[in-house]
């Protein structure tokens, strides 16, 4: 798994590299709308979510009593999704100890997110957003190009519309919001390059 890992992520360095941008690796059309995220300081977008426990999450409920983690990932069949959420798991005493609360949005459907569960053990609320609707809210939404999807389905075995429920695949570019108490964005980590991440040592520093 790890060499299928290693060449799938030289390939779609080379097709990067060959088209002089970093958006083909993320699977980004150049050519359709570009997501550009919300910036700090702009009053984060309301949304209610059902998380993986059927529960309803809501997140001006949640900033009644702390600061909100926001982050997007996509889907159980990306290896860097889940080291990083292994990695927040990890450490999630850590942003609760910060009076912070911590939630993934993922577009990936019921059965997706319970492999991921399986994958880093995740216990903090990761809502299904299979509609897309919370990701435009964000402007973290993207078209997947079809030969990105092509490569997860050969090297990842999974094919990205299916898993999450639609008849064409969107995918969120992995950005971390924080939101403060007041609804305002604090901080922001977003790059189309999926293997940029914020670190917990960053959520924590920005808590």
């Amino acid at each position: 798994m790890m060499k299928i890992t290693v060449l799938l992520s030289t390939f779609l360095l080379m097709i990067s590299l060959a088209a002089g941008q970093n958006y083909s690796v993320a699977g980004i059309d150049k050519n359709e709308t570009i997501p550009k995220g919300l910036q700090v300081g702009a009053l984060a977008p309301g949304f209610n979510g059902t998380n993986q426990f059927g529960d309803t999450v809501n997140l001006k409920e949640k900033l009644k009593t702390g600061k909100v983690v926001l982050i997007f990932y996509r889907g159980y069949w990306c290896p860097v999704c889940n080291r990083y959420l292994q990695n927040y798991q990890d450490s999630l005493q850590l942003i609760i100890d910060k009076g912070a609360h911590f939630m993934a949005i993922t577009p990936e459907q019921a059965e997706g997110v319970r492999k991921t569960i399986g994958k880093t053990g995740a216990s903090f609320d990761l809502i299904t957003d299979s509609s897309n609707h919370i990701m435009q809210l964000y402007g973290v939404d993207f078209k997947v190009t079809g030969t990105y999807q092509f490569l997860v389905n050969v090297f990842e075995s999974a094919n990205i519309a299916k898993n999450n429920g639609q008849e064409e695949a969107y995918l969120p570019v992995p950005a971390t919001y924080i939101i403060g108490t007041d609804g305002r964005i604090e901080y922001v980590q977003f790059d189309p390059n999926y293997k940029i991440r914020a670190s917990v040592k960053q959520i924590l520093e920005n808590l």
